[in-house]
């Protein structure tokens, strides 16, 4: 099993940016922490960052056919992103959608996401516990519809 993890605009600058809200973890932390699970669960695991939509929606394409299922942090594009809304919905696997915060408890405008009708599910508001339950639960879709 392979599983794709998508980290949208700005979250590079996790451990750096608005820390009462993200804390101290890096994105490499997250990502280490997502590797070490992935061997836990005995699954394959790519990771990528961008600050790009494009490039976002690129990697999706480019992974159609060789991935089953993805974990995708939008970011700044949570409210805005349609283009990422469209390739998500042409993807032929579950994508989960991934925020460290609880979005509808901060600002107003935060709270609608145009990301979320088109995914499976959203896990949000544990930190960077985030990523790794969205993985488990993930992981534990795909191998159940297996079943």
């Amino acid at each position: 099993m392979k599983i794709l993890v998508l980290h949208g605009p700005n979250l590079n600058l996790f451990g750096r940016r608005e820390l009462h809200i993200y804390g101290t973890t890096t994105l490499a932390e997250i990502n280490t922490r997502l590797t070490a699970l992935a061997g836990e669960l005995d699954i394959e695991l790519e990771t990528f960052q961008s600050n790009h939509e494009g490039a976002l929606i690129d990697k999706l394409h480019e992974r159609i056919d060789s991935v089953d299922g993805a974990l995708l942090n939008p970011a700044g594009l949570t409210q805005h992103g349609v283009s990422l809304h469209d390739a998500i919905k042409a993807m032929p696997f579950p994508v989960l959608e991934v925020h460290m915060s609880n979005i509808a408890a901060r600002e107003a405008w935060r709270a609608h996401s145009i990301i979320s009708p088109a995914v499976k599910a959203t896990i949000q508001g544990l930190g960077w516990r985030s990523y790794t339950a969205a993985l488990r639960a993930l992981v534990e879709t795909l191998r159940d519809a297996k079943k």
